[in-house]
């Protein structure tokens, strides 16, 4: 058949747009699709940091990002629920050959810069909202939209990217939805002006009351903080915690509570879901693959979903320009992408599952951080694995833990 476009993209977020704009450098003909218009929110962490950034500076985008409203990063503070706390700095020093840091930037900012990039580069369309696929036979061969005005648009393409979300319709269409309790996690987002003792770190709190789970504190800009708990669904409803009071209480607990006396929540406490990448899923098919929230690639440990999101839309722009050199657009034919895409992410989901695991026993949180505040080590250890310079060996050895923590 004749094809409209090589690759359609539902959803212009950070695996969607990067997924269009790789597109464009393989030489393929893309289209991307988004039922919203940009800029528009997304309710995250909005911390951009690690791969994020080398994508970034390879799109020739890292620039901008600098350039736009945002809060620079160098640190990470964890603390335990007794209240000790350790910095972990990424940046310069301690062997690194460049000021490494990242970036808190709002979805509503960052988003747009991306989309606005693969709108210069592809055609990219806005208030399409996707609500059917096409298909012959088995394999997926286009898209059916609703556009603003009511109107629908039958599109086809050789292969469908969706890169929309934790409830993706190509997912839901094609039988690969899946939310595992086990794996999935709920959190809640506000941003609020105000809070006290704000510096270039990011703060991953574990409460008392919350855990397994924990609670966050980001600067933004213009003296905004993004303040946000997440926990594990399963466990959630298992504590029957309602999480918006939750979050609240947290607040309002005496560790934190002069941080927010004098702090103005700006708009409200909003919820999301995130498909962990402690499971392997499904994410491809005849004709389709799923890439970001949509394939279920959180970071199980810290929730965060930018860099492999933007990796998983560079991979399948990839996979897509080799199947059609092949002219084969078969199941088998795109299984190069969930491989590729595992060896690259894989070991680093592996690693943050465990940390996960270590963050729902109360006594161990407490070691691991007591132990990193008490030795310079440990804590040295800790930093180089947040820059990626610890062997994967080590990384997926409980003997390394074990070490570190009694020796």
């Amino acid at each position: 058949m004749q094809y409209d476009y090589d690759a359609i993209i539902i959803g212009g977020g950070p695996a969607g747009s990067t997924a269009a704009l790789y597109a464009q450098r393989a030489g393929l003909k893309a289209l991307l699709l988004d039922k919203k218009h940009f800029p528009r929110d997304k309710i995250c962490g909005d911390a951009i940091s690690g791969k994020s950034i080398e994508y970034l500076q390879e799109l020739g985008l890292l620039d901008e990002l600098e350039q736009s409203p945002n809060a620079i990063i160098h640190n990470i503070i964890f603390s335990s629920p007794n209240h000790r706390s350790i910095k972990i700095n990424f940046s310069n020093g301690h062997g690194a050959k460049e000021d490494l840091h990242g970036f808190v930037c709002r979805r509503m900012i960052f988003d747009n810069i991306l989309f606005q990039a693969a709108r210069r580069k592809v055609d990219a369309r806005q208030g399409y909202f996707v609500k059917d696929l096409l298909t012959e036979g088995d394999r997926v061969v286009g898209v059916k939209c609703e556009i603003d005005e009511g109107e629908i648009a039958e599109i086809t393409g050789k292969v469908i990217i969706g890169a929309d979300g934790y409830s993706s319709i190509v997912a839901r269409k094609m039988g690969l939805y899946d939310r595992d309790p086990r794996h999935w996690l709920v959190a809640t987002r506000a941003y609020y002006k105000g809070v006290t003792d704000l510096d270039d770190s990011i703060e991953i709190h574990y409460v008392e009351d919350t855990l397994p789970g924990y609670f966050w504190i980001f600067p933004v800009d213009d003296g905004l903080a993004n303040v946000g708990l997440g926990m594990l669904y399963k466990s959630l409803k298992k504590k029957k915690i309602r999480i918006r009071y939750a979050h609240i209480a947290a607040t309002e607990s005496p560790f934190f509570k002069k941080r927010f006396e004098n702090a103005e929540m700006v708009g409200d406490i909003q919820g999301w879901n995130l498909p962990a990448g402690s499971k392997r899923r499904n994410i491809h098919g005849e004709g389709f693959l799923l890439a970001g929230d949509a394939a279920g690639l959180i970071d199980p440990f810290t929730g965060e979903g930018i860099g492999n999101a933007m990796c998983s839309g560079h991979i399948a722009a990839k996979v897509i320009a080799e199947a059609c050199e092949r002219e084969d657009f078969s199941k088998k034919s795109l299984s190069e992408y969930p491989k590729r895409l595992w060896e690259q992410i894989g070991p680093e989901l592996k690693m943050y599952t465990n940390l996960q695991k270590v963050g729902r026993i109360k006594p161990l949180i407490n070691l691991v951080v007591s132990r990193a505040a008490d030795k310079e080590d440990v804590l040295r250890w800790i930093e180089n694995m947040i820059r990626g310079t610890v062997p994967k060996s080590q990384l997926l050895s409980p003997l390394t833990y074990l070490r570190l923590l009694f020796k």
